[in-house]
């Protein structure tokens, strides 16, 4: 039986929400499962993602491979790099010592992100509340056709 870390969806049409779910491979998307891993809301902003950590990490001892999906959603979290660490045979103290590094370095990362999306704001605006060049509307005027003037 290869299990799968998947998606299962719930909510309603155009409102979706998920369930991170542990699951036979072969039954279908929103059919059986053998447990709830977690949820995902994509509607929230930022997207709201929870885990419940040890039944996560239960299913990878066990073999359970995670889909894309679910897969970078651990990574958004930091249980993927947490699972890696631990795979390394790192003690706690040294996992949670990485977890806060990755942590800090993920949060300038936004904030960096963020001050980038300020920028190309503020040069949006700017671009838009400048008059064209006198230049611009010369180059911009239609070519005469026809025969030269004599």
């Amino acid at each position: 039986m290869a299990v799968r870390l998947r998606l299962r969806k719930t909510g309603r049409k155009n409102q979706p929400s998920y369930k991170v779910v542990a699951a036979d491979s072969r039954f279908p998307r929103d059919g059986r499962f053998l447990e709830t891993v977690g949820t995902y809301n994509p509607l929230k902003n930022p997207a709201e993602i929870r885990f419940d950590e040890q039944k996560a990490f239960k299913w990878l001892k066990r073999g359970a491979l995670p889909t894309d999906t679910v897969r970078s959603l651990l990574r958004k979290t930091g249980l993927w790099y947490k699972w890696y660490l631990m795979k390394k045979g790192l003690d706690e103290s040294a996992v949670a010592q990485k977890l806060a590094e990755w942590q800090a370095s993920q949060e300038g990362k936004l904030a960096r992100e963020a001050a980038r999306k300020q920028r190309r704001r503020a040069s949006r605006k700017a671009k838009k509340a400048a008059p064209p060049a006198a230049g611009a509307e010369a180059a911009a005027a239609p070519l005469p056709s026809g025969n030269p003037p004599a």
